[in-house]
């Protein structure tokens, strides 16, 4: 594959993040670290469409905020048909981690996924997909 070469300009904090992240996962450079990251994007950009996928939503939150619980229980009803398992996880006495499997279609995890990690008080959250077709 050919490869081209081009110039960018970014700020030094986000380049010391770079740095930061080509050390942690030992690539031997920026550009093997770049490249990295564009694919990962593009792959998870092509799951925005109608692809059959299985996952995990992962959670962090204060088990403790009842309103936040009530919230959480109500979209994993209301989605059902497309969580496989959910397990919790009690991390300390005011964090508790959730791992939801789930499996349908990637636009429509992504959405509730996003629904599930914008709940307030969730301190964080990520969703990971592969094809599950």
């Amino acid at each position: 594959m050919t490869v081209s070469r081009f110039g960018i300009s970014i700020e030094q904090e986000l380049l010391d993040s770079l740095d930061e992240y080509v050390k942690e996962n030992q690539f031997s450079n920026r550009s093997q670290a770049i490249r990295h990251l564009i694919s990962k994007n593009m792959v998870e950009h092509k799951w925005q469409c109608n692809n059959q996928v299985a996952g995990a939503v992962t959670l962090i939150y204060d088990p403790h905020k009842r309103e936040l619980l009530n919230q959480l229980s109500a979209l994993q009803e209301n989605h059902f048909d497309e969580i496989l398992s959910t397990q919790r996880f009690m991390l300390e006495k005011d964090k508790c981690l959730e791992i939801i499997a789930v499996k349908g279609i990637a636009k429509r995890l992504t959405e509730l996924s996003d629904k599930l990690i914008s709940i307030k008080g969730m301190q964080h959250g990520k969703l990971t997909m592969t094809r599950a077709d």
